[in-house]
């Protein structure tokens, strides 16, 4: 590997970043990572300098970033003529901003360059990049394991404690008394994850019916159609059945119901049941994307404004300096920038358990669902923008993981796709495939006791990572200082 050219080294590790991108929805094939991890470690003790070593972890996660993230084009291409020549550039921009931070990672990393520290400094860069600048939690190492049972200790250690580990697993394969402890590692996460699927699920009787319109964005907006998915969602929610709750997706109609009682009227009597469903609404601070919840009297219970804004989509970042260099956002196509929601917020109604409200992006952070305890979680989400290669299916499987993470179920309203009830074991016990119009009538699951997680947060797992890579670096040090 040292007789390598710069150039070659680096290709290796963006090749190496690519299939590391392979674990991730839809494709989850993760177990590419047995030879991308321990070729990274092994180009990174390579590599001389720590600029060299910043220059690895940025390829590969130039790679990585430009696969898992090429979703990323999607909402350019709704309004082709208008955005369209901004795709490009968007991809190349996220792939590469997120790839400075495994970037950072390397460069930490290069002094010592054993597996215990690249995982250490890997998972902090991934800690970063989770809340720094509002944070974008996509993709992360965790999130290529959902349809394994390692996933299940993401209860326990979170999605960070999880990605060092799998992080450390694969750097230790570079040595024979490395793949012992390897082998150990992803033993134990498989054997909990298995025994802990064992458990059966108890159901609270509670029937619930998610609807599915299929409103492509296209024509979401547009006034000869507005009508028509109005109509599609009233006649999917009066379809034959007994639901004692029924959701509708986010932003499911153009009109604004709490300004509307007819429209609220037309809603619960199609439903006949409560309904939580997602509208904008105008209040002091501006438009609130939010969701609302109608008893079956057709009177708002509740309301909640969404908080977690997606940048560019409905909101322009320093929209004022942007305007003066001639740059619109997504959001100003809509007539300009979203209100920030006040936060996180558990909603309940008559004859709907307390619950906590996701729209759409939210359902990405883990910090979005810690708190007081909900009896189970609601995402309502538009999926459209994310087109129909990779987005809606990586966004839906990180939402499972909020599921197993808390001990939680999970009811998914998806305006395009995909919608299902997700178990609180992130297993999907019903759906409604991408791009079909229709609704699941789903019964919801009871709750888990609380987690390990649940009880204590990331922070414990994180204090030890940092534990244990001050103790290794240290040891390296003395190591270095002792010898002759």
């Amino acid at each position: 590997m040292k007789n390598l050219g710069k150039w070659p080294r680096f290709g290796v590790a963006l090749l190496a970043g690519l299939a590391l991108a392979l674990g991730q929805a839809p494709i989850d094939f993760p177990w590419l990572a047995i030879i991308a991890l321990p070729l990274l470690l092994w180009l990174l003790r390579a590599t001389a300098g720590w600029k060299g070593g910043f220059a690895m972890g940025w390829g590969a996660g130039l790679g990585y970033f430009s696969l898992s993230l090429s979703w990323i084009v999607e909402p350019f291409l709704v309004d082709v003529e208008r955005y369209g020549w901004m795709a490009p550039f968007a991809l190349a921009l996220m792939a590469g901003g997120m790839a400075l931070f495994w970037g950072l990672g390397f460069a930490l990393a290069w002094r010592w360059r054993t597996a215990l520290v690249l995982a250490g400094f890997w998972t902090l860069a991934e800690l970063l990049r989770s809340y720094i600048f509002t944070g974008f939690p996509w993709a992360l190492m965790a999130y290529n394991w959902v349809e394994t049972p390692l996933i299940q200790a993401a209860s326990v250690i979170g999605v960070h404690g999880l990605g060092f580990l799998i992080v450390l697993s694969g750097g230790l394969l570079l040595s024979r008394r490395g793949v012992m402890a390897s082998v150990l590692i992803i033993g134990t996460l498989t054997g909990f994850g298995l025994w802990r699927l064992q458990s059966d699920v108890e159901l609270t009787g509670k029937n619930v019916r998610l609807i599915q319109p299929n409103a492509v964005q296209t024509r979401k907006w547009d006034p000869e159609y507005i009508p028509i998915f109005y109509q599609r969602q009233l006649e999917l929610s009066a379809a034959a059945g007994n639901p004692d709750i029924v959701i509708w997706p986010e932003v499911a109609i153009a009109y604004l119901p709490d300004e509307l009682p007819l429209v609220r009227a037309q809603i619960s009597d199609a439903a006949a049941a409560p309904v939580i469903l997602g509208a904008r609404r105008r209040g002091e601070g501006g438009v609130y994307n939010s969701l609302f919840v109608l008893d079956q009297g057709a009177n708002i219970e509740a309301v909640y404004d969404k908080y977690r804004l997606v940048p560019f989509g409905e909101y322009m970042p320093l929209q004022s300096l942007a305007k003066q260099w001639g740059l619109q956002g997504l959001a100003e196509a809509m007539g300009g920038s979203l209100a920030f929601g006040s936060g996180r917020k558990i909603l309940s109604g008559e004859g709907v358990p307390a619950f906590l409200p996701l729209i759409c992006y939210e359902a990405i952070f883990p910090q979005a669902v810690a708190g007081p305890r909900p009896e189970w979680l609601v995402q309502i989400t538009n999926d459209a923008w994310f087109g129909e290669v990779s987005g809606p299916y990586q966004h839906l499987a990180q939402a499972r993981v909020r599921a197993i993470e808390q001990g939680l179920p999970l009811a998914r309203a998806a305006n395009t796709g995909i919608s299902a009830m997700v178990d609180p074991y992130g297993r999907i016990t019903a759906s409604l495939a991408l791009g079909e119009s229709g609704f699941i009538d789903a019964q919801l699951p009871a709750p888990l006791a609380p987690t390990v997680l649940a009880r204590t947060g990331p922070w414990p797992v994180i204090g030890l990572i940092l534990a244990l890579l001050f103790l290794n670096v240290m040891r390296a040090r003395r190591a270095k200082t002792a010898a002759p």
